[in-house]
């Protein structure tokens, strides 16, 4: 292979990597936005990674992933995920994975008598 070309090839396979996370993000299509869901539970875990916030919810019938908003838009709107600890009461309302029984996407959440808007 001519040496000219391994520059281009090695950028190619960058920009495809890069690529690759933003393949791995779900779209907001695949929640029922017909559908609201109030959800009133104990957090059972609390995952603050990027690029969304996750918290599993026990509620009085089963157990929901609530998938929040980016850990920096919920501190910017003033309820940082790391004051959500296991065992805090909240509520989240949102909307149903068309695919995953047990998920929702949350567009507000109230936590110690605090609302967020996620979205």
């Amino acid at each position: 292979m001519p040496h000219y070309r391994r520059p281009l090839i090695a950028a190619s396979f960058a920009i495809c990597l890069a690529a690759l996370p933003v393949q791995a993000h779900h779209g907001w299509g695949s929640y029922d936005a017909a559908t609201q869901l109030t959800l009133d539970g104990v957090a059972e875990m609390v995952n603050p990674d990027n690029p969304h916030g996750e918290l599993q919810l026990k509620t009085a019938d089963k157990s929901w992933t609530i998938t929040l908003s980016p850990p920096s838009r919920m501190a910017a709107r003033g309820k940082p995920i790391s004051e959500i600890k296991v065992g805090d009461r909240l509520v989240a309302v949102g909307y149903p994975s068309r695919s995953r029984p047990n998920e929702m996407r949350a567009e507000r959440i109230t936590h110690n008598g605090f609302t967020v808007e996620l979205r």
